[in-house]
């Protein structure tokens, strides 16, 4: 269901939706009071819902709709302003799935075609497996449909790195995160807090401006100093630095220091920021002192950078699927045979302090 006061982009959504060969639109609002209505008559796995509408705006209408469905899945369309990404903090608090930012005017049909693409990747992630599997009638896909993200292997036993005493405590915690990642990095964070005596570096996909947002959340939740990681800005241990929307973060030596690098170069993963090349930067610099973790995620980005960081002999832990918005990335991490532990979310907080503590691993 496509949730929106704008009669054009409820007509958009919906031909790109009804476009892909697995999907299709069931129902649209203009309003939260009209969605309650239509998901009554209407079985729905993934509600696109506004903040922003008359009536009954977005975040009214979000948990009477969970509680309609407590099934379905809810991202929260958004355009990019402070209020607004803050009113999506919330909303993801409150049982929000993802989010995604509405494109202004202003920039074009590039910037609509990012949106449609980013929405098709979204609501295919968080449709059901046997969603995804019934096919509409015409089965041919469009020839400009967006590439779809990874995915993880298919589930299977997972086999975890050896364990053993640790020889020096880690230097770094780095983690990525995606679908479902704010309140899980909260979670973490808020649940080590008082280990946190080395940097702490983070990438969450997420736009420009909610990044912000979430850096003074977890600052808040943590006592930690927590912000938007800045180009040249050296790192201090109990820091927390949080990749911007739209940048890569990698770590760079300078001098007798690490410093920050961000850069705009091509999507990875089709990812801007990816946790690719943090990952693989941390790996470079801290070896077997780097502490990974990897969150709740649509798609598989990460991977590649938890490889570097196991083969330098760093520690990975990942979150198992039940705990997990997605069991994308942190599957794939498992699955790979990466992790020393694929741990419930609860129990992730709790273990990187044991770490952190010089804890065996």
């Amino acid at each position: 269901m496509v949730v929106d006061d704008s009669a054009v982009l409820r007509g958009l959504t919906k031909r790109w939706i009804d476009a892909e060969p697995d999907m299709e639109v069931v129902a649209s609002a203009s309003n939260g009071a009209q969605a309650l209505k239509e998901l009554a008559g209407a079985h729905c796995d993934v509600i696109v819902l506004d903040i922003e509408m008359p009536v009954m705006d977005g975040i009214t209408a979000l948990p009477q709709l969970i509680q309609a469905d407590p099934s379905v899945r809810v991202i929260m369309s958004s355009t990019l302003t402070r209020r607004n990404a803050s009113i999506t903090l919330k909303a993801l608090s409150m049982g929000a799935a993802d989010c995604i930012a509405k494109p202004e005017a202003s920039k074009g049909i590039a910037a609509a075609t990012a949106f449609r693409d980013e929405l098709v990747t979204k609501v295919r992630g968080l449709a059901p497996s046997a969603g995804r599997a019934r096919r509409k009638a015409d089965p041919a896909p469009r020839a400009t449909s967006p590439a779809p993200a990874p995915r993880a292997a298919a589930t299977g036993p997972i086999t975890l790195r050896p364990t053993g005493a640790r020889a020096e405590r880690p230097a770094i915690l780095c983690i990525g995160s995606s679908t479902g990642g704010p309140n899980a990095l909260l979670r973490v964070l808020a649940d080590c807090k008082a280990a946190l005596s080395v940097p702490v570096v983070i990438t969450q996909h997420m736009p420009a401006m909610f990044t912000a947002i979430l850096a003074e959340h977890l600052a808040s939740a943590t006592g930690h100093p927590c912000a938007e990681a800045r180009q040249g800005e050296g790192l201090v241990p109990g820091h927390i630095y949080v990749a911007p929307g739209d940048f890569h973060m990698r770590l760079v030596r300078m001098g007798e220091g690490v410093s920050i690098a961000l850069d705009q170069g091509p999507r990875i993963n089709f990812c801007r920021p990816s946790v690719d090349p943090l990952f693989q930067s941390v790996a470079s610099i801290y070896g077997a002192r780097t502490l990974a973790v990897m969150l709740t995620g649509m798609g598989a980005d990460g991977c590649g950078g938890t490889r570097a960081i196991a083969e330098a002999h760093g520690t990975v832990i990942a979150q198992d699927e039940a705990s997990s918005v997605v069991w994308g990335m942190p599957g794939a991490v498992a699955q790979a045979g990466l992790a020393n532990k694929v741990l419930p979310l609860p129990q992730i907080g709790p273990e990187i302090a044991a770490v952190m503590r010089g804890g065996v691993r």
